[in-house]
């Protein structure tokens, strides 16, 4: 088939790497070659990452700039530490590049109509969903993300602070030498605040500044998938983990069950639908922590669903999931002003 993959980012990459043997394949980027940088934490689980990685004969473990040990949550009266079990941080600007650097794609082009001439388009331009139906009740997350340099760094490992009733959290994940991308979001947009204030108590030197939105509604309510010759990826069409806020692995395996469905749509819809039914409830206990505060006792069920899923998912999610940690980060979130 001819293709086209409106939007490079690691979705859109993966496709351009995985597809470009068996099909006629070429990506649309609208940022310039010189100004695109991926907007991300670039934290991920290398159980995971290093099996995408080897699909397209790449090896993962030339991309890790840091495996961490230990998840230092500031639960504002105490620090807790939770055990890691492969996240690590990884060069995503240079992992992207390699899956296209054999490919054909075309910088500084927005698209935003259907191209002619194709028989397949994939929408994978994350939030904007350009060439999709716009999602109703759309539920996202503003965020901004500082890349900064400490000469003397105050956490040697992962590091995040959450909001009260769980609307969002600042992060500082280390890229080694003294690098960290350092970033907050937040529902209730008090992220830039908490961030600027988190750089000035620490100081350090603010390298670059980017930011954008991420969309936390799950698949089920970002229907359609797919429209005409137009089929959507990743954050597009609502991969992102809600409570996390994690969308690279999740982006990875929309691509790759669309590649094992590019025959049927409706297939791949069904396929996209189970893979994603728990993040159904991880959104529904966030949105009700958003819409009116977190209540233990009326979702206790919800959040014990969500427990199970990671606690037997700790390769998928590089972390452990322990219920004394869950109730901590809870709790501590509920009392937090």
């Amino acid at each position: 088939m001819k293709i086209a993959v409106v939007g490079v980012g690691v979705a859109g990459s993966y496709l351009l790497s995985r597809l470009r043997d068996e099909h006629n394949i070429e990506g649309f980027e609208m940022f310039d070659r010189s100004r695109y940088f991926p907007i991300c934490a670039w934290g991920t689980s290398k159980n995971v990452m290093k099996d995408f990685a080897k699909k397209v004969g790449l090896n993962f473990e030339e991309y890790i700039l840091h495996t961490g040990r230990e998840m230092i949550v500031d639960l504002g009266r105490e620090l807790h530490y939770i055990r890691l079990r492969g996240l690590c941080t990884f060069d995503k600007k240079k992992f992207e590049e390699d899956l296209i650097k054999d490919c054909k794609v075309r910088f500084g082009m927005r698209v935003s109509s259907v191209l002619d001439g194709y028989d397949l388009i994939i929408d994978s331009t994350g939030f904007n969903r350009s060439l999709l139906p716009k999602v109703r009740n759309d539920y996202f997350i503003p965020t901004v993300e500082y890349r900064v340099k400490f000469s003397n760094p105050p956490f040697d490992d992962f590091y995040i602070k959450p909001f009260r009733e769980l609307s969002g959290y600042l992060w500082y994940f280390p890229l080694g030498g003294n690098m960290y991308n350092v970033g907050a979001g937040d529902y209730f947009k008090r992220h830039c605040r908490v961030l600027d204030e988190f750089i000035k108590k620490y100081g350090g030197e603010v390298l670059m500044k980017i930011g954008r939105p991420v969309r936390i509604t799950p698949p089920l309510y970002c229907q359609p998938f797919y429209f005409g010759n137009i089929v959507g990826v990743g954050e597009s069409i609502g991969t992102v983990y809600p409570m996390l806020g994690e969308g690279i692995i999740p982006s990875l395996y929309s691509a790759e069950t669309l590649v094992k469905n590019l025959d049927s749509f409706e297939r791949y819809s069904k396929a996209i639908l189970k893979m994603f039914k728990p993040y159904v409830t991880v959104f529904e206990f966030i949105r009700r922590g958003l819409t009116s505060g977190l209540n233990l006792k009326r979702d206790w069920i919800l959040l014990f669903k969500i427990y199970l899923h990671m606690r037997f998912r700790e390769d998928r999610y590089g972390i452990q999931a322990r219920i004394r940690d869950f109730s901590k980060v809870i709790n501590a979130a509920r009392r937090r002003t």
